[in-house]
């Protein structure tokens, strides 16, 4: 019965399975990116932040959404993709603008 049902709604089983762990894994490392964007707001620093991290996540989902688009596996996975890049990138901008902060409000120590 079940490889009816596939064949006639050409349902894959288990690409339906791993898009779904995609997707579970995705939701729970976008857990972690309002968490950070708040703390850069609230703090405005840079401390235990790390740049080279910020842009290796960025790379990564890059990767994972160009991974996607040539596989031809486009699907509501790349939503999640799409929303976490877009955190971190803030995150991003928002690291520079802390170390701007920083630098300045360092420049002016330094004056005094």
């Amino acid at each position: 019965m079940l490889v009816f049902l596939e064949n006639l709604f050409i349902f894959d089983v288990n690409l339906a399975w791993a898009t779904a762990f995609e997707s579970i894994m995705l939701i729970c490392f976008g857990i972690s990116w309002p968490i950070s964007v708040y703390k850069s707001l609230t703090s405005k620093s840079t401390k235990g932040k790390s740049v080279v991290f910020l842009f290796a996540i960025i790379l990564g989902y890059i990767a994972g959404i160009l991974g996607k688009i040539i596989s031809n596996n486009i699907s509501y996975v790349l939503i999640f993709y799409i929303i976490n890049i877009s955190v971190v990138s803030f995150d991003t901008v928002l690291y520079f603008i802390n170390k701007k902060r920083e630098n300045e409000q360092s420049n002016k120590v330094e004056e005094k």
